[in-house]
């Protein structure tokens, strides 16, 4: 990310922390009337909290990750909580408004708005915590396999059963290291898959950084390859860097190209692009559907990995049997994904696009929270069979 972008997103995260933390601090604080005491101190750690916040993503690039794990799980957890909080604390204000206009006649009673203040300040923050509990444990546990059969018109017989297990949205970094990085790998192998493939947004940070933790992907071991496509994720950390030690350590990235996986006689594509939003960073990268399908035979299948799923409007327009996305996580928190779907076509699980079939991965990790409340990460098994 560039100095420039980084001032503005700096500024206009900011202007949103102090919005959403004095929308808290007003629901949670102020309109439960606390004593004295605990009011200066819930606003202390309320404030604390919020320029912590603020300013953990700058200080994550500047100091150490060493220094910077144990608060960033601080305050990334806090995100998480601020978050439930705030769609929590609406939610009940939704309700407060309509039983004020349905007691809109009635006279003013002071004593009641306070102990409605305190319910609802009580409430929320027993429902927010205990969500924020369940999401940490969910995050932090065995990440679970989904499995699913896509049939494909085009797939040839010897290729019917073929196996695809994908990653994605692991985002090694701040908070996920080694040892996340070393199970999945492990879960991963253990499925016996024909082909790897990772779907983008796999590091938030630089190669130097997080070289040791992202090492154990060496492991990942398929007859047919592993492969990678790049993420919005990737561009932040050092994109070029980045290809360059995943091909060090064994792995395939497919920059708007496509190879040849074959069995005997038969044989598909799998194709790849660079993330949706890469032109924007130069250096040669940008999403180019048009140069991976060139010269293609049109009567052999193709599986398409694209990190963003809108790549599938222009891919169904190519005749893709099968597109492989990530980038939304599902939501991770509920009720997020509702809001991502206003961003993306499909948010997550297995679609129908026209022709074509779209399989969104809820993600295999994490990004900001370590939490996923409702909406789990996994790794996809997917079996292609002959429609």
């Amino acid at each position: 990310m560039s100095l420039g972008r980084f001032a503005v997103f700096f500024l206009v995260t900011g202007a949103l922390t102090v919005l959403l933390h004095r929308y808290v601090w007003a629901r949670l604080v102020r309109d439960a009337a606390l004593p004295a005491s605990y009011h200066r101190a819930a606003t202390i750690a309320i404030v604390v909290l919020g320029l912590a916040m603020w300013a953990a993503m700058p200080l994550s690039r500047a100091l150490p990750r060493s220094v910077m794990m144990p608060v960033s799980i601080v305050m990334f957890t806090w995100l998480g909580v601020l978050f439930l909080l705030v769609i929590s604390f609406a939610a009940a204000d939704v309700v407060r408004l309509l039983v004020v206009i349905a007691h809109r006649n009635d006279a003013p009673d002071p004593t009641r708005r306070v102990l409605v203040g305190r319910a609802m300040a009580a409430g929320v923050g027993i429902l927010a915590t205990g969500a924020a509990a369940w999401g940490v444990r969910s995050a932090l546990g065995e990440v679970m396999v989904r499995r699913h059969r896509v049939p494909l018109k085009r797939l040839p017989a010897g290729m019917d059963g073929l196996t695809i297990a994908q990653l994605t949205d692991v985002h090694v970094g701040p908070t996920i290291g080694r040892e996340f990085i070393e199970q999945i790998v492990a879960q991963t192998n253990a499925l016996k898959p024909d082909v790897i493939v990772i779907t983008g947004d796999l590091v938030d940070g630089d190669v130097e950084t997080l070289r040791e933790h992202t090492a154990p992907l060496a492991k990942l071991s398929a007859p047919l390859g592993v492969y990678f496509v790049t993420g919005n994720h990737e561009y932040y950390s050092g994109a070029d860097a980045w290809l360059a030690e995943l091909a060090r350590l064994g792995i395939r990235a497919l920059r708007n190209e496509r190879v040849e996986l074959r069995r005997g006689a038969d044989a598909i594509d799998l194709a790849g692009v660079d993330d949706w939003s890469s032109k924007q960073f130069g250096r040669g990268h940008g999403h180019d559907l048009e140069r991976a399908m060139k010269g293609r035979d049109p009567e052999r299948e193709v599986v398409l990995l694209a990190h963003q799923p809108k790549s599938i409007v222009e891919a169904a327009k190519h005749g893709i049997g099968l597109q492989l996305s990530g980038h939304t996580h599902g939501g991770q928190i509920f009720p997020w994904n509702f809001f991502v779907r206003l961003q993306q076509p499909y948010v997550a699980g297995m679609h129908r696009h026209g022709e074509s079939f779209i399989y969104v991965s809820r993600g295999t990790g994490y990004w900001g929270p370590p939490m996923r409340v409702g909406i789990p990460a996994e790794i996809a098994h997917l079996t292609l069979t002959r429609a």
